[in-house]
């Protein structure tokens, strides 16, 4: 089931997070910021010309002036022609910048999980991890564009306020009264939307990896009539994505009509004392509407940033989740004074290998063998004896607590990663192709391998026949996960791509377990061609892999309690024979 991930950090303060987008991703596009602003300024000021637009009609219209027929019209054009065209610019530019700021967050995310350790990425579903880079990427997208434009409607109302100032100072005065008002009330309402935000982030994450997990499981649930318990399970997700997702709403909706309702009293009250001052003969009707229509103009502007606090107090909380995951230190990386792997055999040497998981279960106490080169050694034992951790830890995916793990005489937590898992190919009982074509799922074991060295590959891995066969051969795409592929055919596939990357190391998790018998039988001819001349280390589920081992060490709580060759083993009659004989190996 889908588990919840770590909150977003309650500490984390505006300022710092502001900076650090700023340092870490805005500054690289600088001048094409500077540009944008130099657009919002050009398209602010003319809509802060409209006022002085229509004092001047009114006035005209008032003395009957007939150059109202040409010299208005021309001027309204010419402010709105300059408005538009700063407008189109200023949007593409600024959403250019927004995207490519986003696209830099999204690039460095993905990059880190890529490289982060296993571990980290298993800890949380794939649907929860998508969401970094969709719902969050999408809040912190609108917050930064909201806060782009905000300086065009600072730059508005210092224009229309300018304006009124110079028009009445004495209504603006009274205008300008309630702003240190509605301050208070958006302050408070911005730090609950920010809390709200990120409650909504992390209930969208835990739906979509719920019904990612649901989909997936379709099969099961239809076969164990799980269908009730299934939609209980997503009614109260979809519960509790509705309930923060009012919280949210409830906290957004009170920004407008706070906002409504101040401006509603500022226009009263100006129109109150504006209407007193004609009554007693002061200021003239073009004075009047020109800054009536300043302060009608000033409205939307000032109702916008009236809620840029809550756009950015959600694009923080996305933020925060993003940095989070940028921030996780990865433990398996290159070491300090890490030397390329030496040149070698392919001698593997496991010694008094020692692994305990963070939750403290121990995965392995004390494992030691050796690989000769060129042989193949086949590890067995029950379930959670520690075969496939023993595996992993070849290949870096996890770190042994204590003792060693050598590649030709090297511990492989001394040498680069690059060089440690060049020297590999893994193929696993579940072999999952990305929804690529054949030949690039095939030369993912050697980037830049020609055709002819992919279809070398796939030929000895006896896959040629069934992929020239395909509508559109090595181009044919395979689908998600290589669905549209049948079990034996994605593991040839996998098995080329092994083949075509030539590893010193081949390491196997049982690549036929899950096979019919037909596809196991070629699936088995490829392997054994595979593993010729090279080091192969197999997790055996099947008797008949295990009987092909060069070497069989038998696994048990962690440790090696028995090693030889399969005839030895059964003449000892032990643990392994044990194994045989409970048909715990397959035949």
């Amino acid at each position: 089931m889908a588990g919840k991930s770590s909150p977003a950090l309650p500490g984390e303060q505006t300022l710092p997070l502001l900076r650090r987008l700023w340092r870490e991703h805005i500054h690289h596009y600088r001048l094409r910021l500077v540009g944008v602003l130099v657009l919002t300024v050009l398209m602010a000021l003319s809509q802060a010309v409209y006022p002085a637009v229509i004092k001047i009609a009114v006035d005209m219209f008032a003395r009957q002036d007939s150059r109202i027929l040409y010299q208005v019209p021309l001027l309204v054009a010419a402010v709105t022609a300059v408005r538009a065209v700063t407008w189109y610019y200023q949007t593409v530019s600024l959403t250019q910048v927004v995207l490519l700021v986003i696209r830099g967050l999204q690039e460095r995310m993905f990059a880190h999980l890529t490289r982060a350790d296993l571990a980290r990425v298993e800890r949380e579903p794939p649907a929860m991890l998508a969401t970094r880079f969709t719902t969050d990427a999408t809040t912190i997208r609108e917050a930064l564009g909201r806060a782009i434009n905000g300086i065009s409607d600072v730059v508005t109302v210092i224009g229309l306020v300018g304006w009124m100032i110079w028009d009445n100072w004495l209504l603006s005065l009274i205008a300008a009264v309630l702003l240190p008002v509605a301050g208070v009330p958006i302050q408070r309402i911005g730090r609950r939307l920010r809390h709200a935000s990120g409650g909504m982030q992390e209930e969208m994450g835990l739906t979509a990896a719920m019904l990612n997990e649901s989909f997936s499981q379709a099969r099961t649930v239809r076969a164990y009539r799980l269908e009730a318990p299934e939609i209980a399970r997503a009614n109260g997700a979809f519960d509790r994505l509705y309930r923060a997702l009012m919280a949210m709403t409830r906290s957004r909706s009170r920004l407008d009509p706070i906002l409504e309702m101040l401006g509603g009293i500022a226009v009263a009250l100006v129109l109150s004392f504006a209407g007193w001052q004609a009554a007693r003969g002061g200021g003239g009707i073009g004075d009047f509407a020109g800054f009536v229509s300043a302060l009608i103009l000033a409205s939307r502007p000032l109702r916008a940033l009236g809620s840029l606090n809550a756009a950015v107090q959600e694009g923080l909380a996305g933020m925060v989740r993003v940095f989070t995951v940028i921030d996780e230190p990865a433990t398996i990386a290159d070491r300090p004074g890490a030397t390329p792997l030496p040149a070698g055999q392919g001698r593997v040497e496991f010694a008094d290998v020692h692994f305990s998981y963070p939750d403290g279960r121990v995965g392995l106490d004390g494992l030691s063998f050796v690989a000769e080169p060129g042989r193949t050694v086949a590890l067995v034992g029950p379930s959670g004896a520690g075969k496939s951790t023993a595996l992993a830890l070849i290949p870096r995916l996890q770190d042994a607590t204590s003792g060693a793990v050598r590649l030709d005489g090297a511990d492989v937590r001394s040498v680069t990663l690059a060089s440690l898992r060049d020297a590999l190919a893994y193929v696993g009982q579940d072999a999952l192709l990305f929804d690529d074509t054949v030949a690039s799922n095939i030369r993912m074991g050697r980037p830049g391998a020609t055709q002819e060295q992919i279809e070398a590959a796939a030929q000895a891995a006896a896959a040629h026949a069934f992929i020239k066969a395909l509508p559109a051969g090595y181009d044919t795409v395979v689908g998600t996960a290589g669905g549209r592929l049948s079990g034996g055919q994605r593991q040839r596939i996998a098995l080329a791509r092994a083949l075509l990357r030539d590893p010193r190391v081949l390491l196997l998790d049982e690549a036929t377990s899950a096979l019919d018998a037909e596809s196991e039988a070629e699936v088995q001819e490829a392997l054994a061609r595979l593993r010729r001349g090279r080091t192969t280390i197999i997790v055996a589920h099947r008797l008949s892999t295990v009987r092909d081992a060069d070497l069989v060490v038998v696994i048990a709580d962690g440790h090696a309690v028995e090693q030889g060759s399969h005839a030895a083993l059964m003449e000892r009659n032990g643990v392994f024979a044990h194994l045989v004989h409970t048909q715990a190996l397959a035949q």
